[in-house]
């Protein structure tokens, strides 16, 4: 029971990701004041938390009911992830900027923090696998949804020590970090995506009309 505990958490925080997420909330909240990082850190904790829970419970059940294959859902998240670290590497000067000035209705902790970055499509096809209606009671659901809750507290812990290791890092170090990590998303993004294809090759093709 411990051991499969364990797998269970250590799956969700590297799925959920915070110490790779580090670097996109370092860049997009790079010209923020300390309370306005805070607040951000707390909104995207909370955000992707919501989104995850929506999958753990109803997940299968949207997925089935609209005809998505996980797959698919893997590739189309990897992709939207890919156009970002390739954002991060070559305009990250345009990120910032997008963070500073945000147009109306834009909160950078819903996108890029919450979705793709936190709430990514690992991080949700692994809890609907961990919720899987067919194999787990509700019981069991419960307590991977606290072990959910779990790593979004530290991934929150993380977020706050951000404007710490940026006085570490200093501005020049903080530059080559996000261009390095916009690297390590796109590869990141392509692994999903091969994922993705991996699982849609066992789906069988629907019979010619």
């Amino acid at each position: 029971m411990y051991a499969e505990i364990i797998h269970d958490f250590v799956l969700l925080f590297a799925v959920i990701d915070p110490i790779g997420s580090l670097p996109i909330f370092l860049t997009v909240t790079r010209r923020f004041s300390p309370e306005r990082k805070a607040q951000t850190a707390l909104k995207a904790v909370l955000y992707s938390a919501a989104i995850i829970t929506l999958f753990l419970v109803a997940g299968q059940i949207i997925l089935h009911a609209i005809g998505i294959h996980l797959g698919a859902f893997q590739i189309a998240g990897g992709a939207v992830l890919f156009l970002f670290g390739i954002q991060m590497i070559f305009h990250p000067e345009q990120e910032e900027q997008e963070a500073s000035h945000q147009e109306p209705g834009h909160d950078v902790a819903v996108f890029p923090l919450a979705v793709p970055s936190l709430a990514s499509p690992g991080a949700l096809t692994a809890i609907i696998i961990l919720t899987d209606n067919r194999i787990h009671t509700i019981k069991d659901q419960a307590f991977t949804a606290f072990l959910m809750c779990l790593v979004m507290v530290l991934t929150y812990l993380i977020f706050r020590s951000a404007p710490h290791i940026y006085k570490i890092l200093g501005e020049n170090g903080s530059a080559v970090l996000v261009r390095v990590m916009g690297l390590i998303v796109t590869a990141l993004a392509v692994e999903i995506c091969i994922e993705g294809l991996a699982a849609l090759e066992w789906v069988p093709l629907p019979p010619d009309q």
